[in-house]
């Protein structure tokens, strides 16, 4: 399984799903341009020692991307959406894709993912922090998966 990041913004952010990644056995798949410089000390501070345990692949845009996805499935978690996270049968091979912090993902990659779903929230909240998404997100789909480290 793989989760991938589409122009992320926040540096701890990143750090923070990527040592998510090495916990659980994801590969992280970030899509350019970054919104910090990669070698910003905090995404190594949030990833801490766990940044040697998981595999990084950084794509130069989406098309690139794209490119790497073969037969897996594009799960996109998006607020725009009425399909809950918890209603769809997940695939080992799938790929979990997260939107940039301020604004999420363009009309053209929301076209592109095979499903678009939504983690249930409170109605007066916008949005869940993104590290907080991808570890809900990833939790359920290695669980149904029977993906969860022993």
């Amino acid at each position: 399984m793989r989760i991938a990041l589409f122009e992320p913004e926040i540096a701890g952010n990143v750090g923070a799903v990527m040592r998510l990644g090495a916990c659980l056995g994801a590969q992280i798949d970030l899509i350019e341009p970054l919104g910090f410089a990669w070698d910003d000390r905090r995404v190594r501070r949030t990833a801490m020692d766990y940044i040697d345990h998981v595999s990084v692949t950084r794509h130069v845009s989406f098309a690139a991307f794209q490119e790497t996805l073969g037969q897996s499935r594009l799960v996109l978690f998006t607020t725009k959406t009425t399909q809950s996270a918890y209603d769809v049968t997940y695939r080992a091979d799938d790929v979990l894709l997260f939107g940039k912090e301020s604004a999420g993902v363009p009309l053209e990659v929301v076209g592109a993912a095979h499903e678009r779903v939504r983690l249930p929230m409170r109605p007066e909240v916008r949005s869940l922090n993104l590290a907080t998404s991808a570890a809900l997100a990833l939790g359920e789909a290695l669980r149904q998966t029977g993906g969860l480290p022993g």
